[in-house]
């Protein structure tokens, strides 16, 4: 019979979860591992119909129907084949492939792709410990890995010469070249990895498909990955995953992390359900992948802006996911630092402590409109109200996303009645304020809020009360008001100025420094700020 390519279907089983396929038509109920509903191939009472989302498919055992998302569409909908797979693509949001069978060709270059790829993977585990891979072997024992983790993962070594384009140099060229290993270049095949700490990438079948090699001599960038084959697609692929599906189903919940190293580490310190996307940006399939695996998910980035900004754009990606039974969190390593610096310093206790104190959804949105907002204005918490809403908005089950906006109600109102916000870094020190100062800014503020809004954190270190009554027309027009707010802003870096200057001199006289250059740069910055506020004035 005429089938689709095994790869798309692979793709569908892997992108939808057969609990939302199942319960469009079977209202189901969680107990134990399971979901159990009332079969809808023969008439009952007590359910008898199972659901097993990890393994991806149902049992009736009242009937003894059996199948998966495909037969179970096919069954309910009274469909056939090709019918059953165009709706579950559109479900996915999946384009439907051609209607072919798989050719013995594309099988054979399956095969030998595979074939391929778990040789290299074979030549670069005994290059890690010839003489040519020492400092590669010494930097990831360095790294606090094991002879017991090298061989685990597969960890190997890529020298700077061409031994994969020369082993295979029998094999046909578009064959090698078609893994991804090797390009064309002037003067033949070359190798695509030379003196790269190598780490295979495997499928959720536990083939190797591709590889991520890393620099060795600070280069960047620090990792390269096999460019996109037909074997291999970095949005559809997460790191460690085949490792970690046993441990996401025992422990109940997936982590994700960002780096492949410190996806290893976590796996090997007690945290085995951990994964980690591959040097890209999260994207919707890996979310897919793993709600259908499970739908608790802890997202645990670096505390800098970068990882607030994964962070951010994870909970975007994750929300059209929420079931009543999702607990997503986000936890952050601050100091610089990565799960692979705190494991290796501060053990799996300090690493633990991190993960237990990750921040639920329901706070990570609301914190970040908070943040990104200037909430003590109208203007700042209407536009923190319309993002927190196109948010939650994107979330299906209709319960639970009225269940989230009676939460953000309450938060609301308890919260930014009082239209005042207390910022939690002021990131320069604000004037010594006397009530002239605050009555301006107040009149400033609640006159125009789209000034307020550029200089938010500035004017959130005064923790005024915009609510109160300013009895005067100041008469300040836009232009007037902007200048008033940065001159404030540059009067308190001149006095901030003078007192390094003053510091710096002190310090000099009791050490013995040559502080010249900084007290000359000092001073030109001084003049600078100077002229820039007489240009005010």
């Amino acid at each position: 019979m005429t089938k689709y390519d095994n790869n798309f279907t692979d793709q569908l089983r892997e992108r939808l979860s057969i609990v939302d396929v199942v319960s469009r038509r079977v209202p189901l109920k969680k107990k134990g591992q399971n979901y159990w509903g009332c079969c809808p191939f023969h008439n009952e009472k007590t359910p008898s119909f199972s659901v097993n989302e990890d393994k991806g498919f149902f049992h009736c055992f009242g009937c003894g129907k059996h199948g998966d998302i495909i037969s179970f569409t096919m069954e309910t909908e009274h469909v056939d084949f090709k019918t059953a797979i165009a709706e579950l693509a559109d479900m996915a949001g999946l384009k439907l492939p051609d209607y072919k069978p798989k050719s013995q060709q594309q099988i054979d270059a399956e095969e030998s792709y595979i074939s391929i790829t778990a040789a290299a993977a074979k030549m670069y585990a005994e290059k890690l410990f010839t003489p040519d891979g020492a400092h590669a072997l010494e930097y990831v024992r360095r790294r606090g890995f094991s002879d017991e983790m090298i061989k685990k993962y597969g960890i190997g070594y890529a020298p700077k010469n061409n031994i994969i384009s020369n082993k295979f140099a029998n094999t046909k060229q578009e064959k090698i070249i078609a893994t991804g290993l090797v390009r064309r270049g002037d003067y033949g095949l070359y190798d695509f990895f030379r003196d790269k700490l190598m780490f295979p990438i495997f499928n959720t079948h536990g083939q190797i498909v591709a590889f991520s090699g890393r620099s060795l001599d600070g280069s960047e960038p620090k990792y390269i990955n096999t460019t996109d084959t037909e074997m291999f697609h970095k949005r559809q692929t997460l790191f460690g995953f085949n490792f970690a599906r046993e441990s996401i189903h025992r422990a109940n919940r997936a982590i994700i992390v960002e780096g492949q190293i410190d996806a290893i580490q976590m796996q090997c310190h007690g945290f085995g359900e951990t994964v980690a996307p591959l040097g890209t940006a999260l994207t919707e399939d890996h979310i897919a992948i793993l709600c259908k695996a499970n739908r608790n998910i802890i997202f645990c980035f670096d505390g800098d802006n970068a990882g607030q900004k994964a962070a951010a754009r994870a909970c975007g990606l994750i929300i059209p996911f929420l079931r009543d039974n999702s607990d997503v969190r986000f936890a952050f390593v601050t100091g610089g630092k990565d799960p692979d610096e705190i494991l290796r310093r501060g053990g799996a206790g300090d690493m633990k402590k991190i993960i237990d104190d990750a921040v639920p959804l329901v706070d990570f949105l609301w914190n970040t409109a908070n943040k990104n907002f200037l909430v003590n204005t109208p203007s700042g918490k209407t536009q923190a109200e319309k993002f927190i809403n196109t948010e939650i908005e994107k979330i299906n089950d209709k319960l639970l996303r009225s269940q989230f906006a009676q939460e953000y109600n309450k938060r609301k109102f308890n919260e930014w009645h009082k239209w005042k916000k207390t910022p939690e870094i002021v990131p320069i020190s604000v004037p010594k304020t006397d009530s002239v100062i605050k009555n301006t800014i107040i009149y400033i503020v609640n006159k125009y809020p789209e000034i307020a809004e550029r200089y938010g954190d500035f004017i959130g270190g005064f923790n005024l009360d915009f609510n109160t009554d300013v009895n005067v027309d100041l008469n300040l027009d836009l232009k007037s008001a902007e200048k008033y707010l940065v001159s404030l802003k540059l009067q308190k870096y001149i006095e901030n100025l003078e007192l390094k200057k003053r510091e710096i001199t002190i310090g000099a006289l009791s050490n013995g420094n040559d502080v010249r250059d900084e007290i000359r740069r000092i001073d030109d910055e001084i003049i600078k700020m100077k002229e820039r506020f007489d240009l005010l004035v």
